[in-house]
């Protein structure tokens, strides 16, 4: 699967992490609909950084189409809230 980061770029990750990552994205979901900025802040950068640690980055001139987009490590609540309506990031 390839994951893009906002503004970071692309990180190519095995299906096998799919799980942990949708526990976040579930997590991240229940703070945006509950308005917990500080957890979202909290859960966002703990997605972020599963996706970069588990993650092979891709090069810089690779321009793969990605399966998943995550926002920018410094994206709002309401930014985020603007780009997903109703939707999680990670499709269930």
């Amino acid at each position: 699967m390839i994951v893009r980061i906002m503004g970071e770029g692309q990180v190519r990750l095995a299906d096998s992490h799919f799980t942990e990552l949708n526990t976040l994205d579930d997590e991240l979901l229940e703070e945006m609909e509950s308005g917990d900025e500080e957890g979202f802040r909290r859960t966002l950068g703990a997605l972020l950084d599963a996706v970069r640690r588990l993650g092979t980055p891709l090069p810089d001139d690779a321009l793969e189409p990605s399966e998943l987009i995550l926002p920018a490590p410094d994206s709002s609540l309401a930014d985020v809230r603007a780009m997903l309506g109703d939707d999680g990031l990670i499709p269930g």
